[in-house]
Parts: C-alpha cells; sequence; structure tokens
C-alpha cells in the first residue's frame, strides 16, 4: 500500500464485522460480481508480480488489455489466458494515474481481497508481495458476536490443517499458491466448526475439505469459483 502522511504505513484499518465480510467475500465470487474492499490509495495487488486469470468470460478486458501482454494459461482449455507483469512487478495497466483498464478490470481483478490473508493467517507471498504484507497486518476484523469468533477460530484452523497436513490428502497435495490456500479454508471452515474435529481421522477431514472446494469443469469459462489470482 502506498505510506501514509510522513512515510509511515497505516495500522487499524476497520476490516469489517468478521461474519459479515466473509459471507459478502464469497458471495462475490460464487457470482463473479465486484467486491467492495476499502482499498483506499493502496495499490498493492497491481505491483506484487501477479499474473492474472483473463477468462473467456472476461469480453470486455479481451477488449482492452493488449494481445502482447496475454499469454495462454497452462493447463487451462484454450481461451484462458495470462497477463504478465513488468520487471518492476507491476501490471502492464498500471498508470502513475491508476488502472488504465478499471472499468473493464478481469474479474480477478474484480473479486481479489487480501483481507483473505487476514481471515486465514495465511502468509500471502515472499518479498515482492511486500506491499501486501503491510496492509494485511493492518486489517482489523471486529467480532460483536460469539458466532464471529467461532467463525475466525474455524478459518484458522482449516488454514492451519492445510499447512500443516498436506500428507493426509489424496496424492499429498493441497493448493499450490497463498491465494488458493486462503481460499480453502475460508470454503471449508464449516468442517471445522464441530470442536471435535480434530479426534477424527485427518484423512476423513481431508476428504471433507476436498468436498467443501469442489469446482465446476475447467472447461466452464464462467465458473467464478476457477477466478485465480496466480503466486
Amino acid at each position: 500500500m502506498n505510506p501514509g502522511k510522513g512515510g509511515k504505513t497505516p495500522v487499524g484499518i476497520p476490516a469489517g464485522v468478521f461474519s459479515r465480510w466473509m459471507d459478502q467475500f464469497l458471495g462475490s465470487l460464487d457470482r463473479g460480481e465486484a467486491n467492495e474492499v476499502p482499498c483506499g490509495d493502496c495499490i498493492g495487488c497491481c505491483i506484487s508480480s501477479y499474473f492474472i486469470h483473463v477468462s473467456p468470460g472476461d469480453v470486455a478486458a479481451r477488449r482492452a488489455i493488449p494481445v502482447a501482454h496475454r499469454v495462454p494459461a497452462p493447463g487451462w482449455p484454450a481461451g484462458h489466458e495470462l497477463m504478465g507483469y513488468d520487471e518492476e512487478g507491476r501490471c502492464p495497466m498500471l498508470s502513475s494515474a491508476g488502472c488504465t483498464i478499471y472499468r473493464d478490470r478481469p474479474t480477478t481483478c474484480r473479486t481479489y481481497d487480501c483481507r483473505v490473508f487476514a481471515a486465514t493467517g495465511i502468509e500471502p507471498g515472499g518479498a515482492e508481495k511486500r506491499t501486501i504484507h503491510e496492509r494485511v497486518r493492518a486489517w482489523m476484523f471486529e467480532y460483536p458476536t460469539p458466532l464471529d469468533l467461532q467463525l475466525q477460530e474455524a478459518v484458522r484452523d482449516a488454514a492451519e490443517f492445510l499447512l500443516t497436513r498436506s500428507a493426509s490428502f489424496p496424492g499429498g497435495r493441497v493448493p499450490g499458491n497463498p491465494s488458493d490456500l486462503a481460499l480453502a479454508a475460508l470454503r471449508s471452515h464449516a468442517v471445522f466448526l464441530d470442536r471435535g474435529w480434530a479426534e477424527r481421522d485427518p484423512h476423513e477431514i481431508a476428504l471433507r475439505v476436498v468436498d467443501a472446494n469442489r469446482t465446476d469443469s475447467p472447461a466452464d469459462g464462467n465458473s467464478p469459483r476457477k477466478r485465480r489470482r496466480g503466486g
């Protein structure tokens, strides 16, 4: 994020009521709609070496982004592309005045919300994500009800399970990047609301986590659950 006055990084940025944020965030992903994030003047996600998924359904974005900035997305069906970044990690569509295609930006950009890292406790990446690290440390959720606290604890338990129990998953595999890991923890939080989960077979828990994160066919270019920000 951009430093505040005096060059100091702002702290204690309100992230919202935890349960309300969680419902809105997951809902925006499922609908493929823009999520309201109080970014202020932060452009962390635009300068942090992210590959941006541009799906066949991102018609306006495909018109706005020059072909030279798009490459086929490895492992995806034809028509799915990635937009890279420059040698400084900046999105090629970012100018000194901000995003040059904001109204037509890809769904990946519309649904991105770095509060997911604050909610799960998962690190957003390495040194190239330092600006996002700063923002994540600054977010502060509110927990006005016992349910908010229960949900937060379940999400953190889900994240910890994903990070430490990869051997319990089929093939020993869990999502490969921080964004996917954090999203998987949110989607599977209900598995961990039962406080007796720790006494169960971890392989059973892993299968329930996998089931909670099932997605549509990758051939479906309009599946909002498939729109991920790489790295």
